[in-house]
C-alpha cells in the first residue's frame, strides 16, 4: 500500500510471452487479493529506454528531428476536393510550419502564450499546432462544435492572445462576445475588413519577412522551450459541468510519442488515416506518435468521408471510437441478412470458422488441417471482401475513448482485422494503456505504456502515475488537488486486473448505479453488450440509480433503421415514425430480452423507451469524441424516466 491508499501493481515483472501470442495467465501468485501484475512488457520497456536516451526536450524539437531524419519521406496527405489526396513531405511541411511560427513571432508571441485553434481535423490544424510548438507558445484546443458560450469561456479562461479559425463561422463564435483575442488567423475564406483578422497566407508572408531578417528566429525559439513548459491546454469535452482546461507539458507529448512507438503499434512504413478530432487528446497523441515514428497519414476530419476515402487511401492503420466499429459491424450484418439465402448461409458459416480461428490465435496457436483449409475458403469468399471495404491493407485498428464490446472486437478479428483497445484520459495525455499487436486480450485495455504505473484503490478506482499525467487543471488548484495525490491521478474509472495481467474497465465510478434495493449495476457494461447484440441501436442509456429497478432509453441508428424500414414495409418513413412503430418496438424488445437473458435479475431492463431522434454532438447528447453525456440525456428525458416508475 502506498501513501495514496492504493494497491500498486507496477512493481513486478510480467511473464514474457512469445511474439504474436495473447497473454498467458500469471504463473506466480499475486500479493493482492483479486488482482495480479499489470506492467509493460520487458521488451517494450527496453525499446522505450533506448529511445529515451536521446529524447528531445519538446514536441517542436521532436518535429525538427523528424525533418532532419526523413526530409523526403511522405508526411501528410490531404484531400484535394476531387476525390484524390495530395502528399506533402516532412521537409515541405517543415517549410510551412517555420513560416507560420515566424509569423506568430512577428505578431509578438511570447513563451507559453496561448494560441487557440478552432477547426475540424485537417492538415492546416496540424501545421498551425506545430508552428505554435516551434515558436514556444501553447495551443488551446476548441472543438468546432463548441457553442459560442463555451468558446467564450475557453478563450477567457485560457487567456488566449491569438486564434486560428477554420472559417467565418468559427470566427463569429469567437467574437460573439467581448474577446481578448489580439489577432485571428483565418484558414479558409477572405479575411473581413478589420484590423485584427488576417489569413493563413498573410501569416506565412509575415513569417517569410521575419526569416529574411532573422533566419534563426524560429530555431532559437524552439531551443528555448523546456520539457516542463506548457504545450497544450485541452478543455475536457465535459460529460458533466463546464469544460476544464487540462495543462499538458511538452515532455508529456514527447513521452507519448516515444512510448507508443516502442510498443509496436506503428512503424515508419505505415500509412495512417486520421479523422479523430485533433482538439481531443486521442487525436493529438496520434500526431505525437506519427512525428516520433515518421509514418505518413491521410488527414480528413469529415466522418461522412471515411467509407469513401478508405479504398482511395488504402491505409495500414486507423484509430477510432467504438461507435465507428459498431456501425461497420451492424452494417455488414444488416446487409448480409438483407441478401438472405445462400449468401447469408455462407457468411454465417465463414464467421463461425473465423471465430474458431480467432480463439485459437488468442491462445497463441495457428489453425491446421481441415480448419486451415476451411479458413482459406472463408477468407476468399467472405473475409477478403470485408477487408476490401477498408482498402485491403489495414493490419491494425486502435479503439479508444469509450468501451468496445469484446464480441465486436472478436468479430473483426475473425475477418482478419485486429482491433486493439486502449485507455487513457485527457488528464493522461490520452494513451496510458493499450493492447499490443502481439499481446492482446479482447475485452480489456491491455497493459500500461512503458514508464506508466498503475494502482487500484480499495474501491477499485484506477490510479495512474507517469510522464503522461497532466500538470494540473488550468486556474483550478482545488479541482487539481481533488484528483491528484502524490503524483497519482485518480481517474474516476473502476477496473480490475485479469489473470493475464491486462486492465479491464468495469465502469465510471460516478456512473455506477445503486438500486433502492442496495444492488450495484454497472451501466456501461450493459450498454456495451446491448450495442453488440442490437445492430439497430446507436446508443442506450441505462438508468436506475436510487430506483427499484433498471430501465433504459434506446436511440436508433439512422442508417440501420432506414435499411430495416425498407425490408419491413416502411420505405421512406421518417425517423420518428419508424421509432414509434409497433414492429420496431417488438424488434427492439426481442433484443432487450436477449440482453436480459445474460444479466443478473437485479440488472435486467424492466422497461425501455425508443427515442424518436438520434443522439448527436450538436444537440449536446454526446461529446465530440462520441462519448455519451449521460446526465444531459437523463435530464432531457427526465419525465420519460420518471414515468417508468409511477404506479
Amino acid at each position: 500500500m502506498d501513501e495514496s491508499g492504493a494497491r500498486t501493481l507496477s512493481d513486478q515483472q510480467p511473464d514474457q510471452q512469445p511474439s504474436g501470442t495473447a497473454p498467458a495467465p500469471a504463473t506466480s501468485p499475486s500479493p493482492y487479493t483479486g488482482s495480479t501484475r499489470c506492467v509493460a512488457l520487458p521488451e517494450d520497456r527496453a525499446a522505450f529506454e533506448r529511445q529515451l536516451k536521446d529524447a528531445p526536450p519538446s514536441l517542436g524539437a521532436l518535429f525538427l528531428r523528424r525533418i532532419a531524419a526523413t526530409p523526403d519521406a511522405p508526411a501528410f496527405l490531404r484531400p484535394d476536393g476531387a476525390g484524390r489526396f495530395v502528399t506533402s513531405t516532412w521537409s515541405e511541411t517543415g517549410v510551412v510550419v517555420q513560416e507560420l511560427a515566424a509569423g506568430l513571432l512577428s505578431l509578438g508571441l511570447r513563451p507559453e502564450d496561448r494560441v487557440a485553434i478552432a477547426s475540424t481535423t485537417r492538415v492546416e490544424w496540424i501545421e498551425a499546432d506545430l508552428a505554435v510548438m516551434c515558436a514556444g507558445g501553447a495551443t488551446t484546443t476548441i472543438y468546432p462544435t463548441s457553442t459560442p458560450e463555451d468558446v467564450h469561456h475557453i478563450l477567457t479562461d485560457s487567456g488566449s492572445r491569438f486564434l486560428v479559425a477554420e472559417n467565418e463561422k468559427q470566427l463569429a463564435k469567437a467574437f460573439a462576445e467581448d474577446s481578448a483575442i489580439e489577432t485571428a488567423i483565418l484558414i479558409d475564406g477572405t479575411a473581413p475588413d478589420v484590423a485584427n483578422v488576417i489569413t493563413f497566407g498573410d501569416l506565412r508572408e509575415r513569417g517569410r519577412a521575419l526569416l529574411a531578417d532573422e533566419p534563426d528566429a524560429v530555431g532559437h525559439a524552439t531551443a528555448a522551450v523546456s520539457p516542463d513548459g506548457l504545450a497544450t491546454l485541452i478543455y475536457t469535452s465535459g460529460t458533466t459541468g463546464r469544460p476544464k482546461g487540462v495543462r499538458i507539458s511538452h515532455s508529456s507529448w514527447v513521452y507519448e510519442g516515444l512510448a507508443t512507438t516502442s510498443v509496436g503499434l506503428v512503424t515508419g512504413d505505415d500509412l495512417g488515416y486520421l479523422w479523430l478530432p485533433l482538439s481531443h487528446s486521442f487525436g493529438k497523441v496520434l500526431l505525437s506518435t506519427q512525428i516520433a515514428c515518421g509514418h505518413a497519414a491521410a488527414v480528413d476530419g469529415d466522418v461522412s468521408h471515411i467509407i469513401t476515402n478508405l479504398p482511395i487511401v488504402r491505409p495500414t492503420n486507423m484509430a477510432g471510437a467504438p461507435r465507428i466499429f459498431e456501425k461497420v459491424y451492424a452494417g455488414v450484418i444488416a446487409a448480409t441478412k438483407a441478401d438472405g439465402g445462400a449468401k447469408l448461409r455462407i457468411f454465417e458459416w465463414a464467421i463461425g470458422v473465423g471465430l474458431e480461428v480467432s480463439r485459437l490465435r488468442q491462445q497463441g496457436r495457428e489453425p491446421s488441417g481441415l480448419l486451415a483449409v476451411k479458413h482459406r475458403v472463408a477468407d476468399k469468399l467472405v473475409f477478403s471482401k470485408v477487408r476490401d471495404r477498408f482498402g485491403g491493407r489495414l493490419r491494425l485498428f486502435v479503439s479508444g475513448a469509450a468501451p468496445l464490446s469484446r464480441d465486436i472486437a472478436e468479430w473483426f478479428h475473425a475477418v482478419g482485422l485486429l482491433v486493439v483497445e486502449g485507455y487513457g484520459l485527457t488528464e493522461t495525455s490520452a494513451a496510458a494503456f493499450v493492447n499490443r499487436p502481439g499481446h492482446y486480450e479482447f475485452g480489456t485495455v491491455g497493459l500500461p505504456m512503458p514508464g506508466t504505473e498503475v494502482a487500484l484503490a480499495d474501491d477499485g478506482e484506477i490510479l495512474v502515475k507517469g510522464p503522461g499525467v497532466m500538470m494540473g487543471y488550468h486556474n483550478l488548484p482545488d479541482a487539481t488537488a481533488e484528483v491528484m495525490t502524490d503524483g497519482w491521478l485518480h481517474t474516476g474509472d473502476v477496473g480490475e486486473i485479469t489473470p493475464g495481467g491486462s486492465l479491464r474497465i468495469t465502469d465510471r465510478k460516478k456512473d455506477l448505479i445503486k438500486t433502492s434495493g442496495g444492488k450495484y449495476v454497472a451501466p456501461q457494461a450493459i450498454e456495451t453488450q446491448f450495442k453488440a447484440i442490437c445492430p439497430l441501436a446507436a446508443q442506450i442509456v441505462v438508468h436506475g440509480d436510487g430506483r427499484n429497478f433498471v430501465t433504459a432509453l434506446i436511440a436508433l441508428d439512422p442508417d440501420a433503421i432506414t435499411a430495416w424500414a425498407a425490408n419491413n414495409d416502411m420505405p421512406g418513413a421518417s425517423f420518428g415514425d419508424i421509432a414509434r412503430s409497433p414492429k420496431m418496438r417488438a424488434t427492439i424488445e426481442s433484443f432487450v430480452d436477449q440482453l436480459n437473458s445474460g444479466l443478473g435479475r437485479w440488472e435486467t431492463i424492466k422497461k425501455f423507451e425508443i427515442l424518436d431522434r438520434e443522439l448527436t454532438v450538436e444537440e449536446g447528447d454526446l461529446t465530440p469524441s462520441l462519448k455519451l453525456k449521460r446526465r444531459a440525456v437523463e435530464n432531457r428525458y427526465r419525465s420519460t424516466l420518471d414515468a417508468f416508475y409511477q404506479g
